[in-house]
Formats: C-alpha cells, structure tokens, sequence
C-alpha cells in the first residue's frame, strides 16, 4: 500500500492490479483505524477500467462506500503517473459519480500539482439526495439539533450541506457533524461544510464526511462550497477555499457549467501488512 495525502485529507492507496482483495469494507475499517491500524480517512483501490484509463474504487473509515473524493482522485493521478502505471499528464478516472477527467502537472518527473474536472453540480432538492423539493436549495431553513440553520445543497458527485457561519475555529464540529449527517431530511446521510467567508475570493471551511467525521480536507465539498457560495452571492466564481489541511483553487465555469479544482497531491510513505481481508 501506499500511504497519501491531498491537503491533509489522507487514504490509503493500493494497487488493484496486483492485490486482490475480497473483503474491502473490512480493510478500510482495521486499516484507517488511527491507533491499530495505518491511520487515514479511508482506502482506496486504483483498477482497470473498461471506460477510462483507471478506476477509483473508495471506501470510508467506516467501510462504507463513496462515490468519490476530490483530494482522493488527485493522489490517484500522482500514484499512477509516479509509479509507472501511465505516462499521461491527462487521464481519465471511472467513480461512481461519473468519470472525471484530470490534468497533471508534472516538475522532474513527479506531479506536483493537479487539476480535475469535477463537472456540474446537480442542485435539484431530490437528487441532493434530500427531502427539500424544488430545482435549487439556496438558504433554507433546517432544524437541527434544536437550532434553527440556512442551508444551500449541493450535489458534487456526492451529497453536501453548506452552512455559513462567523468563528468555525471554535466549532464544536464532532457534536455539530453527527446531527447533519444522520438528519432525516437526507436519506443517504450528508457531508457538512462548515465556511466563514473572509472576501470575494477567499472562504475557510471545515469539513464533517459522512463516514470519516473530519477530515482535513474535502475536494468535493470545497467545490460545492464555491458553487453554494456563487449561487449566495458571497465569492466570484473562482476562490481559494482555505481547509484545515491547505488551501484548493476552485472555479465554476459560466459557459461549460462544470467545476474546476486545482490543488496538491503528496506521497507520506509506501508499506506492507500481513493482514488478510
């Protein structure tokens, strides 16, 4: 395996090519355990694909799967470029939330920096998932808790709630995260970004996952930050989202519709285990 971060957002990486392996939610559950096992947000399976040149198989800490991560898929670019697998500074990776394409910024024979098309947001109340109706959820009222909040949804391949508030330093994010995350109004559960704006073109999150709790960082939901923040009036259509882990350029094209992010790519180190899954 090999061991990578975006941001701060970590997985675990494994060749699907040479390691096979049958009982992947177990995997991801013993090995992203931070104390006995390797440590990370979850594990991710680089395969063949019969649409694109990679496929990107994820799964949560918690085993459950994910459809996609935007940190996540920019490892998978640098892992394939850097190990051999592929001599392409553009690919094309198969998720479940689509295939996405990547460009890849390549210094001395290594990515150093890389750009995916994270393509366009789905806004519609029903297919967030969630139980609000209408084309658009922009600053609507939700119980949580036994406070009211203004959330606006946004679909990035996955489900997102962005909520903007003053002083996220100082959120209490693992009492707050649980209650979005398993509220009733999204069936397949919600990641929560948390944003205080700072100007037109730079906004700071924090990040709850569905799956993980928080991580350091969120490729899909600093896009749907810019995007609920557009759609708000709060940025322009291209901002910094400033994470826990480092900052993500991100920008919502007016013509094409899709989502652009630009961010970082690191190698922690390489290893084996002995476990059987």
């Amino acid at each position: 395996f090999t061991k990578m971060h975006g941001c701060g957002n970590d997985y675990i990486y494994v060749n699907g090519f040479e390691e096979k392996v049958s009982d992947k939610s177990k995997a991801a559950i013993t090995l992203s355990d931070r104390h006995f096992g390797i440590g990370s947000d979850g594990i991710i399976f680089i395969n063949p694909s019969d649409k694109a040149d990679f496929e990107m198989e994820m799964y949560n800490a918690d085993g459950s799967r994910a459809e996609m991560c935007g940190n996540g898929i920019r490892c998978v670019a640098k892992y394939v470029y850097d190990k051999g697998l592929t001599d392409k500074t553009r690919i094309r990776v198969e998720t479940l939330a689509g295939i996405k394409e990547l460009d890849l910024k390549v210094e001395s024979g290594k990515v150093n920096g890389v750009t995916v098309n994270m393509g366009v947001p789905e806004l519609s109340g029903a297919k967030i998932p969630s139980t609000f109706e209408g084309d658009k959820v922009i600053n609507e009222a939700l119980t949580v808790g036994d406070k009211e909040y203004r959330v606006t949804l946004v679909n990035m391949g996955n489900p997102h709630a962005i909520v903007y508030m003053e002083d996220i330093d100082s959120l209490e994010i693992e009492k707050l995260g649980p209650l979005f995350e398993n509220h009733k109004v999204f069936p397949k559960r919600i990641n929560t970004e948390f944003v205080e704006v700072i100007d037109k073109t730079k906004v700071k999150m924090r990040v709850w996952e569905r799956g993980a709790g928080e991580t350091w960082a969120c490729g899909t939901g600093a896009s749907a930050v810019l995007v609920a923040s557009v759609l708000n009036n709060k940025t322009e259509r291209s901002a910094v989202v400033s994470l826990r882990g480092g900052d993500l350029s991100i920008t919502w094209d007016k013509d094409s519709g899709e989502v652009f992010m630009t961010g970082p790519a690191e190698i922690v180190f390489d290893g084996e285990t002995t476990e059987n899954f």
